[in-house]
């Protein structure tokens, strides 16, 4: 189905945690042709919900929102949702916020100066099952592609159960971060960050964070600085 198909229109929810922002994208898409706004959400956590209420065909996400943020809400979305497309609406081109939203499952990515017949365009070729991408971000794309990679160590296995988030947490906190320059860098709450501290503590029988610096080395996780 593309938008405005024999009639039918493309059924969206649009989720960002700006009120101004959110109300402002509702309002433009409520003039295009062949799109429906059916619900909007403040953050992951509350767009995951609507799309599970609502069966929209898109959602219109942005990246860096509160509770859940974009990235893992699109995973959510797409894993649990498949029917539901996700199209990235966000300020941001950059590799950190662009490669992460793409491997989570958005088709498209699009940033908030696209025009309304960008949007549309992406809201189409979703749902024709290509990807919405927007000029910027398809030379971004073949930029990194056309990069060589270079060589990469073999991975180490997370140990204890412990997810790659859980993982990816503790590195940061091997690296001396504190609870909210963690948020900062992965997008989420100091809440999120805590919880999974809590779990990744529980998991391997950690009491503090110096503990969580000797474990992350004496695992491989982290190797010692070369003198």
């Amino acid at each position: 189905m593309t938008a405005g198909e024999a009639g039918k229109a493309a059924r969206v929810v649009v989720a960002d945690d700006q009120t101004v922002v959110r109300e402002g994208i509702v309002m433009l898409l409520g003039l295009l042709p062949g799109i429906e706004v059916v619900g909007s959400a403040g953050d992951g956590e509350e767009a995951v919900a609507l799309v599970a209420e609502l069966a929209p065909d898109v959602v219109l996400m942005d990246l860096r929102m509160p509770r859940c943020d974009g990235v893992e809400a699109t995973r959510r979305i797409r894993t649990e949702h498949p029917g539901t497309q996700v199209v990235v609406l966000t300020t941001y081109a950059d590799d950190e916020s662009l490669f992460p939203a793409l491997r989570a499952g958005a088709r498209g990515y699009l940033t908030k100066d696209a025009g309304g017949d960008e949007i549309v365009r992406a809201v189409e070729s979703v749902l024709s099952g290509n990807a919405g991408l927007s000029p910027s971000v398809q030379r971004r794309l073949l930029e990194r592609l056309s990069q060589p990679e270079p060589p990469s160590a073999a991975p180490v296995e997370p140990p204890d159960g412990l997810t790659a988030r859980e993982t990816e947490v503790l590195l940061l906190i091997a690296e001396g971060l504190t609870n909210q320059e963690i948020a900062r860098k992965l997008h989420v709450s100091t809440a999120t960050v805590k919880t999974h501290i809590n779990n990744l503590f529980a998991k391997t029988g950690l009491k503090d964070r110096a503990q969580a610096v000797r474990y992350a080395y004496g695992k491989g996780l982290v190797r010692p600085p070369v003198n």
